[in-house]
């Protein structure tokens, strides 16, 4: 009998146990620190501008194709936009930080891109890809999400989509902030 409650414990207990998860709007937004490009570490308080942080989680800036789109046209197209409705961009991605190095010098990406290469923060967040098992090189890498975060910390608004081939363009963005009227 002892054996066969213990299982049943374990079962009824791991469905009673709330699931963590993603960060919904209104919410306090996780913490975020990261390396940036040249190796020191930076949160997103100290990346904030006047009015919050567009945070960018974005899987490979070496390997993906969909995120280096993402990259580019958020860099084309909104990074200065952002700049100027008083939001810093900032990117978020598994890679080490020379890999996010490279990329903005070929691609002149001027805002900060930072290194979580033990996907501490993208955890926090419950952005892992469950997809990928340990030992593929995609272990570890966000779901693509962008969250607009105003300056006390607060999610005000989350971009997301479930295939990882579709991204928030940077009109969407631009859109989200522009809807806060703030």
């Amino acid at each position: 009998m002892r054996t066969f409650l213990t299982p049943l414990v374990l079962l009824v207990a791991s469905l009673a146990a709330p699931a963590l998860a993603i960060p919904a709007v209104g919410e306090k937004a996780p913490a975020v620190a990261g390396k940036d490009i040249s190796g020191k570490t930076r949160t997103l308080k100290q990346l904030a501008g006047r009015k919050g942080t567009v945070l960018m989680f974005f899987r490979s800036a070496s390997w993906c194709p969909f995120c280096k789109a993402q990259l580019i046209a958020m860099n084309d197209k909104a990074a200065t936009a952002l700049a100027s409705r008083g939001y810093a961009l900032v990117g978020l991605s598994y890679d080490a930080p020379d890999v996010l190095a490279r990329f903005a010098a070929e691609r002149n990406v001027a805002w900060p891109l930072l290194s979580d290469p033990q996907s501490q923060v993208i955890d926090g967040w419950q952005l892992r890809d469950p997809a990928y098992p340990a030992g593929n090189r995609a272990y570890g890498v966000p779901r693509p999400a962008v969250y607009v975060i105003d300056r006390k910390g607060i999610i005000r608004a989350r971009l997301m989509e479930e295939n990882y081939r579709v991204r928030p363009q940077p009109e969407a963005v631009l859109a989200a902030v522009d809807a806060l009227g703030q």
